[in-house]
């Protein structure tokens, strides 16, 4: 088969690190939400207002699938946002009228045009959007979207729908002046219910086939869209939001698609929330080991999880560090609050317990009561235009509580200065490096972020090596109007992030960190035969060790890998093959951080199990906390080491002795 020249060069240097617009030597990725159109009288987000120069990418959310497997922003129906809004008479937003399109998609490619290193990706799905799309009334169509595209009701791959759609995004690229896709599922995984609840008539069905049509999607994506770049002369990026909580990764197997990715941005936030009862950090970065949900079931002191907190943004980077270097990994950070009301318990509320509520949406019966009304600026409504409790709000609202403004806009979101009650003290814990507000009158808890933790997560990122940051959303953000004496929209997190990426060092780039032996051998490993869901626990798949090579693998081998610390260094096998681990750069709990990245696992075939050419041979593990990888597997037969030409494609081919 042909090899496709894709042209990397135009977006990486001769190390393989991405080249960064504004001078950034990390990632700095601000989603641009379509709806904050001014319309409906509240504050309008357009393109004008992002701040072009303090980021590297923006993702534009959300684009759909569409009823035909296609790629959609309703670009079909007059006057959408996306591409048939004006703004008349408003400074900055005015049209390119060299462009076939209005909406949002004009502005950012005319402001592009301004900032050429700036990426633009198109963000496809979204929690709403994964299962169906919101038509031109505004209502939702239960089309099947990233489920049915890419799976069909049996479980098995559509192949057909993933090869419509992913040429559809290459057009849409093409159409729309787009650098990529971000490809925003949520979730593919086994894990029952997961999802939108609106979504589990068609999610349910196929969750067995769930993990291998989504590999199957993103190997296919990536494929087309580097023939496009070869011949477009431009190079297109794929990336994806993923999850970070341990529940939905223990149904993504080892997460294998991520190879076919520039990168990915863990959603490192709504780790806590007012789905349940159990009152904590929007997005802490480390555990303290006293995460109530947690503690609930028995996570610290159940020995097989050794300790481990896996509700923390540490721990999502550790997962995702057994597959890839540092520099592919980007954390997510978010500007909005989440909340709760009538909070008993706990410091100052925080580890503190909502009482339980029936109003919580489809398909949950019980939830924790959510901070409504003036603590729920960004208020969601169900199906019935009820308000669902959840303190969202923006952080430039979330700063007015705290000093007690009754912001100018509080009209235009139903609401008026009588109903700001009590006050709102900020209280900070540096171990978990989450701020909050508390409002002792009221009993409401709302989960902050601010420059105090932006900046301690902005050192981490660079102390790691890590590739950047990811935020939800730009609308967010915050600065003080000294002339209406009030927080509003503004850029004082990205800032943040700018000015300590600006003079950071150069990101990791290798995912190993020893020595690579200098030949390798041509063996292929692969993690298979996954149980599903809540079966699949303690998770025990085959490591199935392949010889593509000529000749054999002599009994007696050692093999050797690393996996991550996110999950203890207790894994095992159960094939008598005296699976052990032999090194740890971290064992014992995580509060405060991990200090270090991976295990090494070790085993030897027996003496009398050679494996030819073409042969496979299965090693059953052991092990109690979703990983990925494994990886940097050396293969020592005799006094040769080896690398495998799966992880190193370039090395030469070594003799066996």
């Amino acid at each position: 088969m042909a090899q496709v020249n894709v042209p990397y060069c135009l977006a990486y240097d001769n190390q393989g690190r991405e080249k960064l617009a504004n001078g950034n030597k990390r990632r700095i990725i601000g989603y641009f939400t379509s709806w904050r159109t001014g319309k409906n009288g509240q504050a309008a987000y357009l393109a004008k207002d992002i701040p072009w120069t303090k980021l590297t990418h923006i993702n534009y959310a959300f684009a759909h699938v569409d009823g035909s497997n296609k790629v959609s922003v309703n670009e079909t129906v007059a006057g959408n946002e996306a591409t048939g809004m004006e703004w008349p008479g408003v400074a900055g937003a005015e049209m390119d009228s060299s462009l076939s399109y209005k909406g949002h998609l004009n502005l950012l490619t005319k402001y592009k045009k301004l900032n050429p290193g700036v990426k633009t990706l198109v963000s496809i799905g979204g929690w709403a959007e994964t299962g169906g799309y919101f038509g031109s009334d505004g209502n939702r169509v239960a089309s099947g979207g990233f489920y049915s595209m890419t799976t069909h009701a049996d479980g098995s791959i559509n192949t057909a729908g993933i090869n419509t759609f992913a040429d559809s995004v290459v057009g849409f690229l093409r159409k729309y002046g787009f650098d990529g896709a971000d490809i925003d599922y949520e979730y593919p995984t086994t894990m029952s219910k997961a999802g939108n609840p609106l979504d589990w008539g068609i999610s349910e069905p196929r969750l067995k086939g769930l993990q291998a049509s989504y590999r199957e999607l993103l190997k296919v994506l990536r494929k087309k869209l580097d023939e496009a770049s070869a011949a477009d002369g431009r190079y297109y990026q794929l990336t994806i939001a993923s999850p970070s909580s341990g529940y939905l990764l223990r149904g993504m197997e080892t997460f294998q698609g991520v190879q076919y990715l520039d990168f990915v941005n863990m959603m490192t936030y709504d780790l806590h929330g007012a789905w349940n009862e159990f009152v904590g950090p929007n997005a802490a970065l480390f555990d303290d080991g006293k995460d109530a949900e947690l503690a609930k079931w028995g996570v610290y002191t159940a020995s097989q999880y050794g300790g481990i907190g896996y509700l923390n943004t540490d721990w999502a980077y550790r997962y995702f560090r057994g597959a890839l270097p540092a520099g592919r990994i980007n954390v997510g950070v978010p500007y909005y609050t989440r909340g709760w009301k009538g909070v008993t318990g706990g410091s100052n509320g925080l580890w503190g317990t909502s009482p339980k509520s029936s109003n919580c949406g489809p398909g949950l019966t019980e939830c924790g009561t959510g901070a409504t009304g003036i603590d729920n600026l960004w208020h969601d409504l169900d199906a019935q235009g009820r308000e669902m409790g959840a303190g969202s709000n923006p952080m430039w609202h979330a700063k007015n509580l705290e000093n007690g403004i009754a912001g100018s806009y509080l009209g235009v979101y139903g609401l008026s200065g009588s109903d700001l009650v009590g006050s709102y003290s900020r209280h900070y814990d540096a171990t978990l490096v989450a701020p909050w507000l508390w409002n002792a009158q009221k009993k409401v808890f709302l989960s902050t972020e601010d420059e105090q933790s932006m900046a301690r997560k902005a050192q981490w990122i660079v102390d790691n090596g890590i590739g950047g940051a990811m935020f939800w959303e730009l609308a967010g953000d915050y600065a003080y109007d000294g002339i209406k004496k009030e927080y509003y929209i503004g850029q004082t997190l990205t800032s943040t992030l700018h000015n300590s990426f600006k003079s950071a060092t150069a990101y990791g780039n290798k995912r190993a960190k020893q020595t690579v032996p200098a030949e390798a051998l041509n063996l292929q490993f692969d993690v298979v035969d996954f149980k599903l869901g809540d079966q699949n626990y303690p998770l025990n798949p085959k490591l199935r060790i392949t010889n593509k090579g000529s000749a054999a693998l002599p009994g007696g081998a050692q093999i050797e890998f690393q996996y991550p610390v996110a999950a203890p260094n207790n894994m095992a096998d159960q094939s008598g093959a005296g699976l052990k681990v032999v090194a740890s750069e971290h064992t014992g709990s995580n509060v405060g951080g991990f200090k270090g990245d991976f295990h090494t696992a070790q085993f030897k075939l027996p003496a009398w199990q050679s494996v030819a050419p073409g042969q496979s041979v299965d090693i059953t593990l052991n092990y109690y906390l979703p990983i990925t990888g494994p990886s940097n597997y050396v293969i020592t037969v005799g006094s040769k080491r080896f690398a495998i030409k799966q992880e190193y494609p370039n090395l030469p081919v070594g003799n066996l002795p």
